[in-house]
């Protein structure tokens, strides 16, 4: 079965379903979603009126949501990389580590970027303090997390945690930096950034940099 997935290089949620996608090296049809091709935005959401992406396309089977398309890929179109382990308490460890990617590090990194696009008198300043404020005691709560030295998020293996850990960290990083206080953490995204399937999705963005509205630095 053919697979499809509608995306932006420069989104870190369809960084996180590439990653997985390029750990396996799954074959896919990669649908753009630019202002300038109306056709696949149109046909996007047509599939999928909330209109977040990722999506993946998998015959007549729709799967948004990039957590849920990586255990679609595990169950359909496993690879030697195992995402998601098969040991049911190491896999609800995975998932919860996923959450707090999601919910911890993604979250309110956008809520910063999101307010930078506002007009100056619709910005939230409350709430991006509360943001920077997340953002401080997840690093911190991270950081006790490596303090065993595994190389990954869970332990020996990269799973879905890392998948998006990786494009999570590397643009929050970019919004509220990760002090040197936090130096496990620094080097849990260096490795990350070093894995051939992270650097592939980073290079991949490149051309998109202009576009982060706090101003992307000159690193990474």
């Amino acid at each position: 079965m053919s697979l499809e997935l509608f995306a932006h290089p420069f989104s870190s949620y369809c960084q996180k379903a590439l990653i997985a996608l390029h750990e396996n090296a799954i074959p896919f049809r990669y649908r753009l979603l630019e202002q300038t091709d109306p056709q696949t935005q149109a046909e996007f959401a047509a599939l999928w009126p909330i209109r977040r992406f990722p999506m993946l396309r998998a015959g007549t089977r729709t799967l948004p949501e990039a957590s849920i398309i990586i255990e679609y890929l595990q169950l359909h179109h496993p690879g030697p990389v195992r995402l998601i382990p098969d040991d049911p308490d190491a896999a609800l460890q995975v998932r919860l580590l996923d959450r707090f990617f999601d919910n911890y590090i993604s979250t309110p990194q956008q809520k910063i970027v999101f307010d930078a696009l506002r007009a100056p008198e619709a910005r939230d300043a409350h709430g991006v303090a509360e943001a920077r404020d997340l953002l401080e005691r997840a690093y911190a709560w991270l950081e006790r997390q490596l303090d065993d030295g595994r190389p990954w998020a869970a332990g020996d293996a990269f799973t879905l945690a890392d998948c998006g850990a990786a494009p999570f960290l590397f643009y929050a990083d970019w919004t509220h930096a990760i002090d040197a206080r936090f130096h496990r953490v620094q080097a849990y995204r260096a490795r990350l950034l070093a894995r051939p399937s992270v650097k592939r999705v980073v290079d991949d963005a490149r051309p998109y940099r202009r576009y982060f509205p706090l101003g992307a630095p000159d690193r990474d």
